[in-house]
């Protein structure tokens, strides 16, 4: 089992920006896609979008343009740029290594005015 750890949550005005981050232990880190999912209060976890490990990637309808997922295998880290930040982005951000049961704790997002 891989263990994830995210970072970089926080508070922020809309319109604003944050990155997250996923760092992963181990040595699979690079033999999986990686993704991110959301959870609102309230609402069923949600996935936002998903890096290959080709590098293609792929976003949710509500995120395209604005999020952008990348990945640096070097450093088993896994990231989620996120732009023109929205008060219904507000949500814990989990990572995701694809195919398997390993989450990370989560990190809180909160787009408010």
């Amino acid at each position: 089992q891989v263990r994830l750890v995210e970072a970089g949550g926080g508070l922020v005005r809309p319109g604003g920006s944050l990155t997250l981050s996923c760092a992963a232990s181990g040595n699979m880190f690079s033999s999986n896609a990686m993704a991110w999912y959301r959870q609102a209060p309230g609402k069923q976890r949600e996935w936002v979008a998903t890096i290959f490990r080709s590098n293609i990637t792929a976003y949710d309808d509500s995120v395209k343009g604005r999020f952008t997922i990348s990945r640096d295998n070097t450093k088993k880290t896994a990231y989620l740029q996120m732009n023109s930040l929205k008060p219904e982005d507000t949500a814990v951000y989990y990572c995701n290594r694809l195919g398997t049961n390993d989450w990370g704790q989560g990190t809180q997002v909160t787009v408010s005015s």
